[in-house]
């Protein structure tokens, strides 16, 4: 029998991998697809497009100069909540490095990266638990 190859995507479904469970509180910042939307609304409790008191923060970013938006978004967060950064796989518009030292610059730290659509990869970034016992970044 061949192993599982580490490279290959999750066949579980997308909003397990994304950690979003009935009940929480979901916000959304920028272009989303419905077939991300529809299902997101049939299992979070609340989805809006205010970051602050959200449980679980999903911003897609085109560009590297939309990256300017994750300060933001990260200081508005609830020092609990995970933050998912979307965007495009393979573009040189915005590369992974780019977006992973943004969630840093912004004091948070990666803990994740999914194979979010056949065009997109998302990175889940949170803040560091010293940071959210103290309450200060």
């Amino acid at each position: 029998m061949t192993p599982r190859r580490d490279d290959q995507p999750s066949t579980r479904p997308l909003l397990d991998k994304l950690g979003v469970r009935p009940g929480m509180r979901a916000a959304t910042l920028g272009a989303f697809a419905p077939d991300f939307l529809t299902p997101l609304r049939s299992r979070a409790a609340e989805v809006v497009t205010d970051p602050a008191g959200g449980d679980i923060v999903f911003l897609a970013i085109e560009d590297r100069a939309q990256l300017a938006r994750v300060a933001r978004v990260a200081a508005s967060l609830r020092r609990d909540a995970a933050l998912w950064i979307v965007r495009p796989r393979g573009s040189a518009a915005i590369t992974e490095r780019e977006t992973l030292a943004a969630g840093l610059e912004a004091g948070l730290v990666d803990v994740k990266v999914v194979h979010f659509s056949e065009t997109h990869s998302a990175a889940k970034f949170v803040y560091r638990l010293r940071d959210r016992r103290s309450g200060t970044v």
